[in-house]
């Protein structure tokens, strides 16, 4: 198996916990989606995207069709998405995915979590650089064969393919994520849920002690109601 997959595994505990948080991101998601491409899913493959997350998450329907219709009002802000970059304690790079309306709130909070946990917050392109920024299907497996299917998607951009308890995944570069996208829909392939994620090309081992250090600073961060995705190089 190759790093999407060791990403997955090691990641796979670290899911979101609070329902209401999944939700928050979600309606997030929906209102960057409508905005950039309106609120017709059938026109627009971000929001058909959000709102089939919206189903892996179980979000109510009518949460999801109050958040469109809140996302074509003229008075509602828009998200700006803002990655911040940084290291966490014994040299681990932090790279943080922020969705918000109000940037210098945002700035200045990251800022303290970095200072009160011992980490340091960097410039732009100071650790982005470390990760792979890839888009990833989950889809059902209903039997189909993992390697066949990756042989068939190669073409459309798909690096890696492999089956887990939640179904099959595939993970291709950012770019790619359109294509594929597509391609799955002209076949009629379900797809449960697609995002996208920063994978590191390298990791660290730290001992228990360090990675409480870390933990707590990536802790931290995830409890700010701006933040949408947190990655790092440290070994899990």
């Amino acid at each position: 198996m190759g790093r999407a997959f060791e990403f997955r595994k090691g990641r796979k505990m670290k899911r979101w916990s609070a329902m209401a948080k999944a939700f928050t991101r979600i309606g997030k998601d929906i209102v960057m989606a409508v905005k950039e491409g309106g609120p017709n899913p059938e026109a627009n493959s971000r929001l058909r995207a959000v709102i089939q997350n919206s189903k892996a998450v179980n979000m109510p329907k009518e949460n999801v069709e109050r958040a469109i219709k809140k996302a074509t009002d003229k008075d509602t802000a828009n998200y700006k998405e803002i990655l911040f970059e940084g290291y966490a304690p014994h040299g681990i790079a932090i790279l943080i995915e922020t969705a918000s309306d109000n940037n210098n709130r945002t700035v200045a909070n990251i800022r303290s979590y970095f200072n009160k946990c011992n980490g340091t917050m960097g410039t732009q392109g100071s650790v982005e650089f470390m990760f792979d920024h890839t888009c990833n299907f989950r889809i059902p497996a209903n039997g189909m064969d993992p390697e066949e299917l990756e042989l068939e998607l190669i073409d459309f951009g798909a690096e890696e393919v492999f089956e887990d308890e939640d179904g099959i995944l595939i993970y291709a570069p950012f770019g790619s994520f359109g294509t594929i996208q597509k391609e799955l829909e002209t076949r009629g392939i379900e797809i449960l849920s697609s995002g996208f994620e920063r994978i590191p090309q390298i990791t660290k081992e730290l001992t228990e002690a360090q990675m409480a250090d870390v933990e707590k600073l990536i802790e931290k961060i995830e409890e700010d109601d701006d933040v949408m995705n947190v990655y790092h190089t440290m070994q899990e």
